[in-house]
């Protein structure tokens, strides 16, 4: 177990999408401890392969108040999301000092392989649905701001840039 490093926008491993996994091995598991203990040290309450450089349809939420309730999913799919909308404050390690209002779904239902690699299938509500939605969008290869008008995501992306400068 190891705190990994954290890839920085505009690294090109995070506008591609993931690849499927297609078990839940000791590699997996390794890679799923890592992630823990990178999203721990942050802090954060979620994170997903590839922003640690692992091209992998791996994740992990905790987005519980005492921490140490991880949920590791591989290739996570959302396979119903609710109507009502929430918006929260979303932002990335992989692009220090910004962040932005993201409206998401306020629940959605995930199928996924769990630690065990056994199918499951669970709801998501509040923090944790939003968590779960921004890890899916970097297995996909998206960001949060790709899901803002392009004027403020220009806008993110130039105050990014110069913080980084």
């Amino acid at each position: 177990m190891a705190v990994r490093p954290i890839l920085r926008w505009p690294d090109p491993r995070l506008s591609a999408a993931a690849a499927r996994v297609a078990e839940v091995d000791s590699a997996a598991r390794a890679i799923w401890a890592d992630m823990i203990d990178t999203m721990e040290a942050m802090p954060g309450v979620g994170l997903a392969a590839p922003q640690i450089g692992v091209m992998s349809r791996l994740a992990v939420v905790d987005a519980s108040d005492r921490r140490g309730q991880a949920i590791r999913m591989a290739n996570p799919v959302i396979v119903h999301a609710a109507t009502e909308l929430r918006r929260h404050e979303e932002a990335s390690p992989c692009l220090p000092g910004v962040s932005a209002p993201v409206e998401r779904p306020r629940a959605v239902t995930v199928r996924y392989l769990d630690a065990d690699g056994a199918p499951a299938e669970r709801v998501f509500t509040g923090l944790w649905a939003t968590s779960v939605q921004h890890q899916i969008d970097h297995l996909d290869g998206r960001m949060y701001f790709d899901r803002l008008s392009r004027l403020k995501r220009d806008m993110l992306l130039r105050k990014a840039r110069k913080n980084a400068g």
